[in-house]
């Protein structure tokens, strides 16, 4: 039974109500571990019973709420599971992330970043700015398309090839400078690059002008959950100091890694 109180659907300024509605909906589910019937919820938030239907069915679609055809009771969902858990991962990968971020931002003199894979797109989640007057920036909540990104490519170099295969398939390829991968078989050329050199390049592949040296972050499951970056102008990335960053990147990741109970790999 859930524990939340009745309410009275009053919209509120600035608000959608129908989005209002669904994560009341959701909320109440979230209060009641065993679930709750059609009637039940739809009194504790004020709906219809239509109306509550209609969310509801609306939620199952994206996957937040299931509905158990035995019982007729509805529950939460897988979806509200994995964006729970997405909120509880930065959470515990931000704060530990930045002492090497501030060291790696020292040692190379340009912006570090901690980035993770969310919708198939790489998202900065944090980020120490370098003192440099020309920097490069991408403020956390940035995305950027996953395979023009040193840190989504370098997250993506760990899949089995037939999962890169499908995310080409589904996402396909966006040509944001000529230097963006134009086919499967380039992504594939450069990700075997990665998985030999055990870091990734984006090459002036998302701005003009601008590099990217990222390495991957591993969870203690030995999973790839984050990677680590370094972001500058291209004139100061050049290829000659690549190594030397990758290096510095590649030590900074590994370190994040042990300090959340991860194994580099």
């Amino acid at each position: 039974m859930p524990k939340t109180a009745p309410t009275i659907d009053t919209p509120r300024s600035g608000t959608v109500q129908a989005v209002d509605r669904a994560l009341r909906l959701l909320e109440v589910l979230a209060d009641g571990p065993g679930g709750a019937g059609l009637s039940e919820l739809a009194g504790h938030v004020g709906l219809a019973p239509s109306t509550a239907h209609r969310l509801l069915t609306t939620l199952q679609q994206r996957g937040f709420v299931q509905h158990d055809t035995r019982s007729g009771r509805w529950l939460v969902g897988h979806r509200a599971f994995s964006v729970g858990e997405a909120f509880s991962l930065r959470r515990n990968l931000v704060a530990p992330a930045y002492p090497f971020l501030r060291q790696l931002r020292d040692r190379t003199r340009e912006t570090a970043n901690l980035g993770v894979i969310e919708a198939e797109e790489a998202v900065t989640i944090a980020q120490v700015e370098s003192r440099e007057i020309m920097r490069a920036i991408a403020p956390p909540g940035g995305s950027v398309p996953v395979l023009n990104s040193g840190m989504g490519k370098a997250i993506v170099a760990t899949w089995p090839d037939a999962a890169i295969a499908r995310l080409v398939e589904r996402q396909g390829l966006r040509p944001m400078t000529s230097k963006s991968l134009g086919s499967r078989e380039a992504v594939m050329r450069e990700i075997q690059r990665i998985r030999s050199q055990g870091f990734a390049v984006d090459n002036e592949e998302y701005v003009v002008g601008m590099r990217c040296v990222a390495a991957v972050v591993w969870s203690a499951t030995a999973e790839p959950i984050a990677a680590i970056s370094v972001s500058g102008l291209a004139a100061r990335l050049t290829a000659d100091a690549t190594d030397d960053i990758a290096k510095e990147v590649r030590s900074a990741a590994d370190q994040l890694t042990r300090a959340i109970g991860g194994t580099p790999q």
